[in-house]
């Protein structure tokens, strides 16, 4: 499949061919965690990285405590009266202060879209679409070792200036989850001064690693783990784009 610019189709989804999959498999089975550099073609990431930006209808993910999870719609935002950021921003902000989960980030949620025909045929269906066919599939199973990996969901996440999400271990195993996938879109250079990073946690709350937003990278991680996205400050000057997800056993 392919996204239509100009008078000839972009690929839409092509993996490099050069990947040394035992090389990764071997570093995913020591630590159950890996970053996989220029994961997809060039072409295929510049484009990716052209629709998020430029065709994306954003809305707003967040959660705070018990409050949510939430999802607005970019309609949704257009709606909100003058009180609503503030008082969203004051249950996050007391949430994070204390002992409990929140997160605030930019998002469109790509399989609600699919499954609900929010935007019939557009880009991001494709980008599901590809998902979820062998060729990114078997990737994930030949790197993980999982051969039971059968599907994965997704959500395009852009994390502005203020925006984070808080220490957490997924699990769900009632839905199949095994392995969480982040597939980074930011074509800036990134300062690590910026946050955004993948973040891994030891039991006692120190990082045992982290992962820089890196322009066409994959991040693949066996779930459960204790993770976060570290907070982006104000300074930044750019967002932190990228597809996220869990691929699944059933």
């Amino acid at each position: 499949m392919a996204s239509q610019t100009g008078d000839e189709p972009t690929p839409l989804f092509e993996i490099n061919p050069n990947l040394d999959r035992q090389s990764l498999a071997a570093q995913f089975a020591r630590d159950g965690r890996i970053q996989v550099r220029d994961v997809l073609t060039q072409r295929t990431a510049l484009e990716i990285a052209r629709i998020l930006s430029t065709e994306t209808p954003w809305g707003l993910s967040w959660q705070a405590g018990a409050n949510g999870p939430h999802h607005l719609r970019a309609g949704d935002m257009a709606k909100l009266g003058p009180g609503d950021g503030p008082a969203m921003a004051q249950a996050i902000g007391k949430a994070i202060q204390g002992t409990e989960y929140a997160f605030a980030y930019t998002a469109y949620p790509i399989l609600d879209a699919y499954l609900e025909k929010w935007h019939p045929g557009s880009p991001l269906e494709l980008l599901l679409e590809h998902i979820n066919d062998d060729p990114f599939l078997a990737l994930l199973r030949d790197v993980t070792g999982i051969a039971e990996l059968v599907k994965a969901d997704a959500q395009a996440t852009l994390y502005r200036p203020g925006q984070f999400l808080s220490l957490h271990s997924d699990s769900h195993k009632e839905e199949g989850w095994r392995v969480a996938y982040v597939l980074n879109f930011t074509t800036t250079e990134w300062r690590p001064d910026w946050g955004g990073y993948l973040m891994f946690f030891d039991e006692d709350g120190d990082i045992e690693a982290g992962y820089k937003p890196r322009f066409n990278s994959l991040n693949l991680f066996a779930v459960p783990r204790w993770h976060a996205v570290s907070y982006v400050p104000q300074f930044a000057p750019t967002a932190r784009y990228a597809i996220t997800g869990w691929a699944r056993d059933r």
